[in-house]
């Protein structure tokens, strides 16, 4: 089912951001026995944007959407994950183009590592010690945001 938000946007240099709205995903992290977090990545399909890079479950934000309302509803698409599993801790933009176009990362936590369903935007979901996340091939603007995000969840954790 295609949404709103479905669509590119196209910065005047060129560059290209999928979502009409923008966008946001899902990066969900549950605690190891062995002490530390996991976080679910996406191994993205060959074909999609970026493919065959790892990533967080999201896409594109239609107009009556929040990021939230996105990230929730795009890790149930694309990994089988009921927002009834998981708990949101925050929200950050981690990307903002010349246009406007933002991405929206949605922190959020599950009690243990919940099960996945692939669809076909994905290679593969698998739950990645957050240390060993860097080890992968990641999307580049994943790539980019993960320091920040490694911040954000610190500040986090702290404040529990």
């Amino acid at each position: 089912m295609r949404g709103d938000g479905d669509g590119w946007v196209i910065d005047p240099d060129g560059s290209r951001y999928w979502g009409r709205h923008g966008a946001a995903g899902l990066l969900l992290r549950t605690p190891l026995p062995e002490g530390g977090f996991a976080v679910l990545l996406q191994h993205r399909a060959v074909w999609s944007h970026q493919g065959g890079t790892w990533g967080l479950p999201g896409g594109a934000r239609d107009s009556h959407e929040s990021a939230i309302d996105t990230a929730v509803r795009e890790a149930d698409e694309e990994a089988g994950i009921g927002s009834a599993d998981l708990r949101v801790l925050a929200a950050l933009v981690t990307h903002q183009a010349p246009s406007g176009w933002t991405y929206t990362t949605v922190i959020a936590e599950v009690d243990e590592p919940v099960h996945t369903v692939a669809n076909f935007e994905s290679a593969e979901l698998r739950w990645v010690a957050e240390v060993e996340v860097t080890t992968l091939p990641l999307h580049p603007a994943f790539y980019q945001a993960w320091s920040g995000l490694r911040e954000r969840i610190a500040s986090l954790d702290l404040q529990r």
